[in-house]
């Protein structure tokens, strides 16, 4: 259960209809049958201690105001998410002033509850954006999010929540909060993206294709912007895998954009996740992307550069990663042709190279390891080992062994001997220490 989920059914849980009795009573004189609420409030975890005590309205941004009944009915809901999706609608307020708002004053109410002269000493937020807060949250965009966000089957992550991603979480200037349609779940962290350009030769797509299909075969999360060409490319070959893929909006949660793309948005929300820090509503104005690129590489330990251009969007992207210390890797294209000139540049600047997953799998899985987790197994079935996959097997213990003791021992050439060890390890047989060691699972 999200921490933050959200579910809104207009026009039952208006506090003018509740009365702070039975919540099905309620809904049943409300709308006439408490059948038709039964979903939404349940789904709103009523239940869940975090919501006990909430059958009352948010308290006005106005202390003078504490208590006192409203003019108008106010959503029944969280006292803090109201607070939450006030703010981050707040015009000229963006994720960098939210940030700086919340280490100075806590909790979203309290900078709506803030004083003028207070808010004035927040850097970068001036005396427009300091008087747009003091005149208070605008109910009305609330339920308007809560209303698109009910008729979507969509929900609200915060970022003080346990299930808001933790490397998003961790970048320079993580969304206050993300607009979700799917699920995110923990695996989610082993995460790589791959993007590209919209144009798209065969070449690329077939690269990108098979890439994303071994990634997701090996418990990997493919991110990508859904966007025409290589973005869609991707997500297509995580689904292909078996595996999980999230799409990462420039526009909300409830526009598909491009509209060609309306079936994959479907299915990356059954297998994945589609989210965006953008409002419901949101057309995919071109200011968004480069915005939208940052969280593409804040959810991700590294980012895989296909087919792009020396202007294209998705540099933006790796640029992000660097600033974010993510991995950056790149797919070689032809010498001289316009759509190789970004990627080809990066492999200069030093991107690695990359030629197939296990050249991005063996630069992640040890950090992954090093952070504490255990390699995911591929969701298809272990194939049997090869008889050099045996061999190697066979030389193993738990105690560490180096790899040109391997090749030594082996008498494999070293290129077979690592692609081996890889395939292993993958296959969670054995495991790889600091300094090229390695040891059998036992």
């Amino acid at each position: 259960m999200w921490a933050s989920e959200i579910f809104f059914h207009l026009p039952s849980l208006f506090l003018s209809d509740f009365a702070g009795g039975d919540v099905n009573a309620t809904a049943e004189a409300s709308c006439g049958s408490a059948e038709a609420l039964q979903r939404p409030v349940a789904k709103a975890g009523i239940s869940s201690p975090r919501y006990h005590g909430f059958s009352r309205a948010a308290p006005s941004p106005d202390p003078a105001q504490a208590g006192k009944a409203f003019s108008h009915p106010r959503v029944f809901m969280a006292e803090d998410i109201f607070y939450w999706l006030a703010l981050s609608l707040t015009p000229g307020v963006g994720s960098i002033l939210i940030k700086r708002l919340l280490d100075r004053f806590g909790t979203p109410e309290a900078v709506f509850r803030a004083p003028l002269k207070e808010l004035l000493k927040i850097e970068g937020l001036g005396e427009k954006g300091a008087g747009v807060i003091r005149k208070g949250p605008s109910e009305k965009a609330v339920k308007r999010e809560l209303s698109l966000l009910e008729k979507t089957g969509g929900k609200v992550v915060i970022s003080r929540d346990d299930d808001y991603p933790k490397r998003l979480k961790d970048i320079y200037d993580p969304p206050a909060l993300l607009y979700l349609r799917g699920e995110l779940k923990k695996e989610d962290a082993l995460a790589v993206a791959i993007v590209g350009s919209r144009k798209t030769s065969a070449y690329g797509r077939e690269i990108t294709e098979r890439i994303g299909e071994d990634l997701a075969r090996h418990g990997v999360t493919v991110v990508s912007g859904m966007a025409r060409g290589i973005d869609s490319v991707a997500h297509k070959g995580a689904l292909q895998g078996g595996g999980r893929t999230i799409a990462v909006l420039g526009c909300g949660v409830d526009v598909i954009y491009p509209s060609e793309n309306r079936n994959l948005f479907r299915q990356i929300i059954e297998r994945g996740a589609v989210l965006s820090e953008f409002p419901m509503g949101s057309p995919p104005e071109a200011g968004h992307f480069p915005r939208r690129n940052r969280i593409i590489s804040g959810l991700c330990m590294g980012v895989v550069i296909v087919q792009a251009s020396a202007e294209s969007g998705s540099l933006i992207t790796a640029g992000y990663a660097l600033e974010q210390g993510r991995d950056v890797f790149a797919v070689p294209g032809n010498v001289g042709a316009e759509g190789s000139r970004g990627t080809n540049q990066l492999i200069k600047e030093g991107a690695k190279l990359v030629e197939s997953s296990e050249d991005i799998l063996e630069e992640i899985l040890p950090q992954w390891r090093r952070e504490g987790e255990t390699v995911p197994k591929a969701e298809t079935a272990v194939p049997s080992l090869t008889e050099a996959e045996k061999i190697l097997c066979g030389l193993l213990s738990e105690t560490p062994l180096h790899i040109d003791a391997i090749i030594r021992e082996s008498r494999l050439d070293p290129g077979s001997v690592s692609s081996l060890l890889l395939n292993l390890e993958l296959k969670g047989l054995i495991s790889q220490w600091p300094g090229k060691c390695f040891t059998k699972k036992m």
